[in-house]
């Protein structure tokens, strides 16, 4: 036992009378069954081969730049973190369970013949790779600031803790480890993230990746959330369990202007940014934030669009069909489309133009079927001599009260649906003189 500090550590232990010798009765310690010799500035463990019934070794934060354990095949429990170690051969370790080889100088980890492993710790090493396809026992698997580029998890379905922080993932699938209850993966290149199996999920951090969605609406047992850092364009936060949410970070996504919640006008003051309050129900409600410019309907015999702050013209909805410019003489009948959008939603007004010679257009019919077509019976009034117009059935019972250049009537009566038939129309002018008429209400 050339190790003076090695030998010092077993006198302390009892195991040793003393002096140093470079020698301990092999007696001495081939029956211990636990040795902790951790933090004691050992450069050379030579000797632990006579350890032969040893299940636990911790000689973590060492000097160790070599361990050979190939003689202590009892071993369940090694812990060797904090050392000097570019390899450690465990292959011989058949009954190995706990193996924790953190903040070393490893390149390679080969633990495919460990296949009772339960936890893996090997974070702060100079890894590329790790194959864990054969250890279907793991409960803890953690692996963080290392190099490695990927990694299959498929056949862990035990796993309840996978740290995967400061690594160069670019995509991981844990749809198959139901069982997770902690989760870390930041600080990666991930850009894409499927937790809708992960209904046991507890806490997780995903900061600082290039997620540019997260649904953790099926994570009903989520207490801790930390997504900040992003590319964020869809958050859904709707699981039922938001009141116990104790942390939630989701700052520094710039392109994320409105996140889905149980409620909506909740207390969400604990949770970053602080500011934010774009809270809502439904991602289709996300829309509302962004700004849309909206004109009225125009009735003449031309006109010219004028400049625009939020949006730009098209002839067809969602920015599609041609787009048209300030300043754009329109010169035939057509509905107008206002689109604008942002990295990650879009908002859109319209308003029709009508071109004709007359001073006024009233619809001889209309079709409210929600189908984005003559929903509305509207009166268009170029001149602004129209006071109000007013709305009958064929009974002679007022349905409606509107004004000109307004959205119009939508066919309904108390919130109910009417029928489709003649209605009868009273336009009121300004000057007091009126005009009747009739018009077709088709579903």
């Amino acid at each position: 036992m050339p190790d003076d500090n090695f030998e010092q550590a077993l006198i302390d232990l009892g195991y040793d009378s003393g002096p140093l010798d470079d020698y301990v009765p092999t007696a001495n310690i081939s029956g211990i069954i636990d040795l902790d010799i951790d933090s004691k500035n050992i450069a050379d463990l030579t000797g632990i081969e006579d350890f032969l019934s040893l299940q636990t070794l911790n000689c973590e934060t060492n000097l160790l730049s070599v361990i050979d354990v190939s003689k202590n095949t009892a071993l369940t429990q090694l812990f060797c973190g904090g050392n000097l170690l570019s390899n450690i051969d465990i292959s011989i370790l058949l009954d190995l369970q706990i193996f924790w080889c953190q903040d070393n100088q490893m390149t390679n980890i080969d633990v495919t013949n460990n296949t009772q492993l339960i936890s893996l710790v090997c974070g702060n090493n100079l890894l590329t790779n790790l194959d864990v396809s054969k250890n279907k026992s793991l409960n803890v698997l953690s692996f963080e600031d290392n190099q490695i580029s990927a990694i299959n998890v498929s056949n862990n379905t035990t796993l309840n803790h996978l740290n995967c922080k400061n690594n160069l993932l670019s995509s991981l699938d844990v749809t198959n480890n139901t069982m997770l209850t902690y989760f870390d993966c930041s600080y990666n290149q991930i850009n894409v993230l499927d937790l809708s199996k992960n209904n046991l999920l507890i806490s997780i951090s995903l900061k600082n990746n290039a997620l540019s969605e997260l649904d953790v609406s099926q994570n009903k047992q989520l207490t801790e959330m930390d997504c900040s850092n992003n590319m964020l364009c869809k958050l859904n936060m709707k699981n039922g369990n938001n009141n116990n949410l104790v942390f939630c970070d989701f700052s520094n996504n710039p392109d994320l202007n409105c996140v889905v919640v149980d409620n909506p006008s909740g207390n969400h003051a604990i949770w970053s940014p602080s500011t934010f309050s774009n809270y809502v129900s439904s991602q289709s409600n996300c829309s509302g934030f962004v700004n849309v410019d909206t004109l009225n309907n125009v009735v003449g015999s031309s006109y010219t669009l004028p400049s625009l702050t939020y949006g730009n013209y098209f002839t067809a909805p969602d920015g599609s069909g041609m787009q048209l410019f300030p300043g754009d003489l329109i010169t035939s009948s057509q509905t107008i489309y206002i689109f604008n959008e942002t990295a990650c939603n879009s908002n859109e007004s319209s308003f029709t133009v009508l071109i004709q010679d007359g001073d006024y257009y009233i619809p001889r019919y209309f079709t409210p079927n929600n189908d984005g077509n003559h929903d509305f019976w509207q009166v268009l009034d170029a001149t602004n001599t129209i006071n109000h117009i007013s709305i009958y059935n064929r009974y002679g019972k007022l349905i409606k009260d509107m004004l000109p250049n307004t959205v119009g009537w939508n066919g309904t009566f108390n919130g109910k649906p009417l029928e489709s038939n003649d209605y009868w129309y009273v336009i009121t002018f300004n000057s007091g003189e009126t005009l009747n008429g009739h018009f077709t209400l088709k579903r």
